[in-house]
């Protein structure tokens, strides 16, 4: 075999590997690594538009900034319409989450029991806007394997969440979470969330688009991102009670 052909042997291996050794992995390893795809850059920043869209179509539009370090540090805070502008929600480590809303000029600390309220009108509670490991937040199982798709079952570790379970959709390729389905706690599907659009930007798997929609309220929040930048070096220090009320 010359040379020649076993770089090209090589290479074509180099394409087919990922997927073909996704096939065995077990379903703490698969959702390990959404955690790593999640969290591999040391840090990140973008800005969204978010589309607030009724059972009627109608729709409202607002502007977040936000920010990440590693895993479980996260920033969120509204800069438009006027009305909105410096409401934020601060994610750390614990799930110890805190918000910011600029009529009170106070920071609040939010309660596990009103975690599932949802976050300055959107379809997104303040147990969705929590930067959180899954490996560490769930306990999964292998649902099924589809063509394209590993499916999931994950079931909280905390009591307290007011979800009973996810369904999680794994892209076999990538392995990225492109579906979940969140179920309450009479085990009915209540919310889905729908990542699209993927994009790979310094190396770093992204989706421009997100939509989560409440099935009950046949209400849904779409996001899409844009001004996405990685490994910034972000301060710590910006992930703090006094950051969040500036």
């Amino acid at each position: 075999m010359t040379k020649r052909i076993l770089l090209t042997l090589l290479f074509l291996a180099s394409l087919t590997c990922p997927l073909l050794w996704s096939q065995d992995l077990s379903a703490a390893e698969i959702l390990e690594r959404v955690d790593r795809t999640i969290s591999e850059p040391e840090d990140q920043q973008m800005e969204a538009t978010l589309i607030l869209i009724d059972d009627k179509g109608n729709e409202r539009t607002r502007v977040i900034e936000m920010y990440q370090k590693g895993a479980e540090r996260r920033l969120a805070r509204f800069t438009e319409p006027a009305d909105q502008r410096g409401i934020a929600v601060l994610s750390l480590p614990g799930g110890n989450i805190y918000v910011y809303l600029p009529a009170y000029r106070k920071v609040k600390r939010i309660a596990s029991h009103v975690k599932n309220s949802r976050f300055a009108g959107t379809d997104f509670t303040y147990e969705d806007m929590e930067a959180k490991s899954y490996s560490k937040a769930y306990q999964p199982s292998l649902l099924r394997t589809e063509s394209d798709h590993f499916v999931l079952e994950l079931i909280p570790e905390d009591r307290a969440s007011e979800y009973s379970k996810l369904v999680m959709r794994v892209r076999k390729d990538t392995l990225v979470a492109d579906e979940i389905e969140y179920y309450d706690k009479a085990v009915r599907a209540c919310k889905r969330l729908t990542s699209s659009n993927f994009e790979k930007i310094d190396g770093y798997w992204v989706a421009r688009e997100q939509e989560m929609v409440d099935l009950m309220r046949n209400h849904r929040t779409r996001m899409i991102m844009r001004d996405i930048r990685f490994d910034q070096g972000l301060s710590e220090d910006l992930f703090s009670e006094r950051q969040l009320a500036r």
